[in-house]
């Protein structure tokens, strides 16, 4: 039997050269992205999402002095909205007792008043930055909540035109790009839009915020037929504008319709 030495030493040869080339690859790479890295902290470093000073690298996400001051939802939680309730015997919140949801039930991470005047920047004053640690902290604590819903698509609540023009941005959108990263979840911004341009709605009281929020969606298509449906909002309060977006999801063909949301406020 004749043995070709030379053939399988050549073929080794080869092998060596394509990890080392992979090898110097990979390290190139690395280096390219330690240098992109170090160009973004120079011009463009992040900022802590509430006092809003510049942090040490791209990995801090929030300054150590402002770590304690956004307040998650502590239990009691009312069983639909996730709101906290006063007493322990209470199932449900004042705004959500006594009427039936047009969504299942829903997670929110903060209480508002904590997060009040970071969520005002992050919307209002070109602070998107503030998606990443938002993101990471609503994965890091709504995630096994999130995985409960069972969803085929992250729907973020759609900003009017006008609206998202002047920003530049969809707030939602941003926190659903975040924590489709961690459940594989796809986020769908082509499903629902905002027809209606609605005033803000922080001074309004429980019926004017629900006529404010009559007919202001409008689902554009189903065309994968999507059954389970997850909204994302920033804040939710008496949960009128979940409630219109969840009629309008489930009358065009949505069976099931969560929400998670960054801060929920008192409400009524």
């Amino acid at each position: 039997m004749k043995i070709n030495f030379g053939k399988n030493v050549a073929t080794e040869d080869k092998t060596v050269k394509r990890s080392c080339t992979k090898e110097k690859e990979y390290k190139l790479r690395s280096a390219k992205d330690k240098y992109s890295e170090a160009i973004k902290d120079f011009f463009f470093p992040r900022h802590c999402p509430v006092c809003d000073t510049v942090l040490a690298g791209r990995e801090v996400l929030i300054c150590k002095d402002c770590s304690d001051i956004p307040r998650l939802v502590k239990a009691p939680r009312c069983v639909c909205c996730s709101k906290h309730l006063e007493q322990q015997e209470q199932v449900r919140c004042r705004d959500c007792g006594g009427k039936r949801r047009n969504f299942e039930w829903g997670v929110a991470l903060y209480e508002y008043a904590s997060v009040h005047d970071s969520i005002h920047a992050f919307k209002n004053l070109g602070r998107a930055e503030y998606a990443t640690f938002y993101g990471s902290r609503m994965r890091q604590f709504l995630l096994p909540a999130i995985k409960r819903m069972g969803g085929d698509a992250l729907v973020p609540i759609p900003l009017h035109s006008s609206k998202l023009r002047s920003r530049g941005y969809n707030q939602a959108a941003l926190l659903a790009k975040e924590i489709s990263r961690a459940t594989g979840i796809p986020v769908r911004e082509d499903i629902l839009i905002r027809v209606r341009k609605t005033a803000s709605q922080k001074k309004m009281d429980h019926i004017t915020r629900q006529n404010n929020m009559k007919k202001a969606f409008h689902m554009v298509k189903n065309d994968v037929k999507l059954k389970t449906i997850i909204l994302v909002d920033d804040v939710f309060t008496t949960g009128n504008t979940i409630e219109s977006a969840a009629l309008e999801l489930k009358r065009g063909g949505a069976e099931k319709v969560f929400f998670i949301a960054l801060a929920i406020g008192k409400g009524l």
